[in-house]
């Protein structure tokens, strides 16, 4: 299949630098844009008018709601789809079942759900979740079982973590969504393998990254053998008419970083069970000095950041050309972002994307293509 784009939607702020930094003498130097609906739908549009498939709304302490703001910018768009990003157990599956289907009716069908099993310890305490890594997937399970058995009509469902009695949607959507589900674990290539769509985890070096779709896929043909799992991953992205302006932009966000702010957020990070996320902080051991960790990718943001490690930099064809590598290793879905949001979107929807449009990679009419009809309980 030819391979689907989405961008991001910054819902937990934007700006050209990576987070506050600081000036001499001590002083905070604070770029961030307001993240309000003006500005996301400003996103959101230019995503959509470079020909995008979506949008993914992150989940998160320090993001703006995704189902709220998405449900808003679905007024502001015509095609673009909204891959909402929600935590299990952190809302009933009888709910988003519902939800869902309000969802898919107001916006003609452009629902992806994002499913994020949590892999911040701290930061799940602060919602109230205390479950350990492996009963969090169990709970992803049972969530998904009574999710996709709603959608097909009345359910009863006792397990470990969610009991229903005579549940239902009254008005089930006529198109379901699309369930993506990350995580690099054992317990998450299980539950993908059984439960999701699209099997997600972000980018490593094309070798790593062909090994983990690899281990997915024998995974799912032992679990699910009649089920087709497609596979996606996740990564930033600079890209410029010439490699070495793409470089400088680079290296101009890490210019107001102190080895500070380093070593916090290496801290942070190693108190995560996400194994994602450990896979993340050892392409760059918190070393500033060698963060190209292959052709064109490159670990910058991951140093004071959590989430996808790498960044893709280079020309426009020098992009494309590592794309295409994705997609070649079995990549089917690839979601980015860029810094700022609204100006990166232009710079790879101009630069990048009629590229990939040239060699086949992307479909040549994915820029002005309807959202497409799928059958009831077509993506089980």
């Amino acid at each position: 299949m030819t391979l689907r784009m989405y961008w991001f939607l910054p819902l937990h702020g934007d700006g050209r630098d990576l987070a506050e930094g600081r000036v001499g003498n001590g002083q905070r130097r604070e770029r961030r844009r307001d993240i309000g609906l003006n500005y996301l739908a400003q996103v959101a549009r230019a995503a959509e008018g470079q020909g995008f498939d979506g949008v993914l709304a992150p989940f998160g302490l320090f993001c703006e709601d995704p189902w709220l703001v998405c449900s808003a910018l679905a007024a502001h768009t015509e095609r673009l789809r909204f891959m909402i990003a929600l935590r299990p157990g952190l809302m009933a599956p009888t709910l988003v079942a519902q939800m869902s289907a309000t969802f898919q009716r107001l916006s003609g069908g452009r629902l992806l759900l994002n499913v994020v099993t949590g892999g911040d310890p701290q930061e799940q305490r602060r919602y109230g979740d205390f479950l350990d890594h492996a009963s969090r997937y169990d709970r992803t399970e049972e969530f998904l079982a009574v999710l996709r058995s709603l959608w097909q009509g009345r359910t009863d469902f006792e397990g470990d973590h969610f009991t229903v009695a005579g549940g239902r949607v009254m008005r089930p959507p006529s198109t379901w969504p699309r369930i993506f589900l990350g995580g690099s674990s054992e317990a998450a290539m299980r539950v993908a393998s059984r439960h999701a769509d699209v099997y997600l985890c972000w980018a490593e070096p094309i070798p790593q990254l062909t090994a983990q779709l690899a281990r997915v896929r024998e995974q799912a043909a032992v679990t699910a053998p009649d089920r087709t799992l497609e596979f996606g991953t996740r990564l930033h992205i600079i890209s410029r008419d010439r490699a070495e302006d793409a470089w400088a932009v680079a290296n101009s966000v890490l210019e107001h970083l102190d080895p500070e702010q380093i070593r916090d957020a290496r801290q942070r990070m190693s108190t995560a069970d996400s194994v994602g996320q450990r896979r993340m902080a050892a392409l760059h051991e918190g070393d500033a000095s060698s963060l190209e960790v292959a052709p064109n990718m490159w670990t910058g943001f991951s140093l004071i950041r959590q989430g996808p490690g790498l960044t893709l930099v280079g020309s426009h064809t020098e992009v494309a050309d590592r794309i295409t590598e994705l997609h070649e290793a079995g990549v089917e879905h690839l979601i980015l972002s860029g810094q700022p949001h609204l100006e990166e979107a232009y710079w790879v929807g101009e630069g990048v994307l009629p590229l990939l449009r040239e060699r086949g990679v992307l479909d040549p009419g994915e820029a002005t293509a309807p959202v497409p009809a799928q059958v009831a309980g077509g993506g089980a």
